[in-house]
C-alpha cells in the first residue's frame, strides 16, 4: 500500500467513485471531488440520501453504477469500509483510494488480495498536487 509506483498507476485510471460525496461544499468530500473533476476525471457521486451532487446523478450505492469504475475513493468512517470494499470487487474496481483518516488495514488487505491497487490515509487531491507540482 502507498507505494511511489501505485500512485501513478491511479492517477493514469480516469473514473472515480466518490463513495460518501457531500453535496455541502465545504466538506473534503465534495471539494476533492470537484478538483478531480476539474483535472479531467470522471467522477460518480455515492451517496444513497442524494439524487445529484455538483450536476451529477448520485448513486446509492456502487453496484448501482451503470459504467465501470476504475477507482473507489471513500470518504467514510473505517468501520464503514469493508462492504465498500466488497463492492468494489464485485464491480471490478481497479483500485481503492482511503482518504485521510480513513484506515482499515483489514479492508485494505482484502482489496489487495483480490487485485485492487490500494491507498490508506491519504488525500487524493493534495498527493496530485504534489506530484504534479
Amino acid at each position: 500500500m502507498n507505494e511511489a509506483n501505485t500512485y501513478q498507476k491511479i492517477y493514469k485510471m480516469k473514473t472515480i467513485a466518490v463513495v460518501g460525496m457531500s453535496p455541502k461544499a465545504e466538506r473534503p468530500s465534495h471539494y476533492v471531488a470537484l478538483y478531480l473533476r476539474d483535472q479531467g476525471y470522471t467522477i460518480i457521486p455515492v451517496n444513497p440520501g442524494q439524487k445529484e451532487i455538483a450536476g451529477e446523478k448520485c448513486y446509492p450505492s456502487l453496484k448501482e453504477i451503470p459504467v465501470a469504475v476504475d477507482v473507489v475513493d471513500v470518504f467514510r468512517n473505517p468501520e464503514h469500509v469493508e462492504p465498500i470494499v466488497d463492492a468494489a470487487i464485485e464491480i471490478e474496481a481497479k483500485a481503492l483510494w482511503l482518504q485521510d483518516g480513513v484506515i482499515n488495514e483489514k479492508a485494505g488487505q482484502k482489496a489487495e488480495e483480490a487485485g485492487l491497487l490500494v491507498i490508506m490515509n491519504d488525500c487524493m487531491m493534495r498527493k496530485h498536487r504534489q506530484l504534479n507540482a
